[in-house]
Parts: C-alpha cells; sequence; structure tokens
C-alpha cells in the first residue's frame, strides 16, 4: 500500500472505532475492555504469524524494549482515555490528540536528532487549530472544577504516554525488529500489564456475551488493533512519528462524519472552517518536499 493508502485506511478505522467503543461502555470495566481487546488481537496475531511462518523469536532486549512498547502504546495510554472522557468531553480529548504531530516532532528531535522543518510544524499547527475549532461549542459544556483538572490531566497522560510510544516504535523499527511480531508480542505485554491493572484496582473481569458487546469486541481486536496499528507503524516507519502522528488529528473529523450519519450530528459553521483548516494542514504535512 501506498502511503496516503496506509494514512486513509488508519484514519477510517479509528474514525469508526469510536463508535464501536460505546458499544463497550457499560457493565463490563473499561481496563477489562482494554484487556480483552489486545489479549484477543495478540493471539489473532501469533496464529497469523504462525501460518505465515514469520520468526517469533527475540533476545532479552528486545524483548524489554517491545514490552516498553506494548505497555505504552496497547495498555496505559488507552486506559488513560477512557479515565479522561469519564470527567471532560471527547472534544477535549480529540485536541490533546489533535497536538501528536507536534509532540512526535519535539521527541524526534531531542531523542534522534531529527531536524525541525517549517513545513511540517505549520501543518501540525493548524491540525491543532482545526480541530479547536470543531470543538469549540463542546467546550462551553467544560466546568470549572476538581473533575474537569482530572479529566484534563487524564488528557495530557494519555497523549504524551501515546507520543512516548511512538518514539519507543521508532526506536525498535531503527532497530531491526519487524512490525507484525513485535505487535503479536507488545499486544500481548500490554495486555498482561493491563490486567495487572485491573487486579490492582480490584476491578472485576466480568464479561458481556451480548451480539453487540462481542461484536464490536472483534471489530476493535481484527480492525482497530490489528489492521490499524500495523498500517500505522508500517507508515510511521516511512514518513516518521511527527508525519504519521497526523491520523490523530483527521481521526475524529471522520468520527464525527459517521456520528451525523447515525447520531444525528449537526455540523455548524465554525465546524466546518475547522474541517477546512484541518485538511489544509494534513495536506501541508503530507505531500512530497520539492
Amino acid at each position: 500500500m501506498t502511503n496516503l493508502q496506509l494514512f486513509a485506511a488508519c484514519v477510517a478505522i479509528w474514525g469508526s472505532t469510536w463508535i464501536a467503543i460505546t458499544f463497550q461502555l457499560g457493565p463490563v470495566a473499561p481496563e477489562a475492555s482494554v484487556f480483552y481487546r489486545f489479549l484477543l488481537a495478540s493471539a489473532l496475531l501469533f496464529g497469523w504469524c504462525l501460518a505465515r511462518g514469520l520468526p517469533l523469536r527475540f533476545t532479552r532486549r528486545q524483548h524489554l524494549w517491545i514490552a516498553f512498547q506494548g505497555t505504552l502504546m496497547f495498555s496505559v495510554s488507552y486506559v488513560a482515555v477512557y479515565y479522561a472522557e469519564q470527567y471532560v468531553v471527547s472534544g477535549l480529548v480529540a485536541v490533546g490528540y489533535s497536538a501528536s504531530p507536534l509532540l512526535n516532532m519535539i521527541g524526534m528531535r531531542i531523542l534522534f536528532g531529527t531536524p525541525m522543518t517549517l513545513r511540517v510544524g505549520a501543518g501540525a499547527v493548524l491540525g491543532l487549530a482545526g480541530i479547536t475549532l470543531v470543538f469549540w461549542p463542546e467546550f462551553s459544556h467544560l466546568r470549572a472544577d476538581g473533575k474537569a483538572a482530572l479529566g484534563a490531566a487524564f488528557t495530557v497522560a494519555a497523549v504524551v504516554l501515546s507520543a512516548a510510544s511512538n518514539m519507543v516504535a521508532h526506536r525498535n523499527q531503527d532497530a531491526g525488529v519487524p512490525v507484525w511480531q513485535s505487535m503479536a508480542w507488545g499486544m500481548l505485554y500490554g495486555a498482561l500489564f493491563t490486567l495487572a491493572i485491573v487486579l490492582a484496582l480490584g476491578r472485576p473481569l466480568g464479561f458481556a456475551a451480548t451480539p453487540a458487546y462481542v461484536g464490536s469486541l472483534l471489530y476493535l481486536a481484527v480492525f482497530g488493533s490489528i489492521l490499524a496499528f500495523g498500517g500505522f507503524l508500517t507508515l510511521l516507519g516511512r514518513v516518521g512519528p511527527a508525519r504519521a502522528g497526523y491520523i490523530g488529528v483527521m481521526v475524529p473529523i471522520v468520527a464525527l462524519a459517521i456520528s451525523s450519519a447515525f447520531e444525528g450530528y449537526r455540523w455548524e459553521l465554525l465546524a466546518l472552517a475547522g474541517v477546512a483548516v484541518s485538511v489544509a494542514g494534513n495536506v501541508l504535512i503530507l505531500r512530497r518536499p520539492a
């Protein structure tokens, strides 16, 4: 797949997972749902790797780095998002993730010495500004209290942890660790760490054997985890974390488009302007330099 195809696939899949996650909310603890999601995805990936004859053995040092990536990318960052949305509107979380290209660019500069280009920086700023405009009406519902501050703190934690996971993924790919096998092990490590969180917090490991919960779990495991993360990590290896991170800007726009079709979301002029600004940033950050 081309870079543009990978980008579009990740945006389309993760944009649709926002609705799929709503079927996960209810009697099952969110930490348990994250555990089930990545445990299932890991099992499927291991089966696929074995069927393809892909080597699954790594050195102890490689396993430590894969476990580090898996804990950040497939566990704590997701749990932080679930916690954040319990206290603040989802728009604030979306704005936080729209800062991903900027954080990734700064992280690459600090950790790997990658130059910070004006074009990528300008595109990242446009993305952040556009998503802020899209969700600006939601911010009127925010309350200046302890819960809002806690939700904002969890949002910052989720975004920073996600950016850190991208840095570790970049390091692992530079070290020659293959994407699919590292995802299989990383998702297993992430699921086990999430299980430790569930047990430490005393959350019940219940399971809802309903068509809605099981169907959404399968969709999140296969499409939202295996295919989307496979595409994202492949794109990250090709264009770098800063440019690949712009997926976080476009995902909420697709989610709102789906919401307008199924949940009656109405586009306002400010939101349309925000989409235009974000798309302009998208074109700027993804186009090939002259």
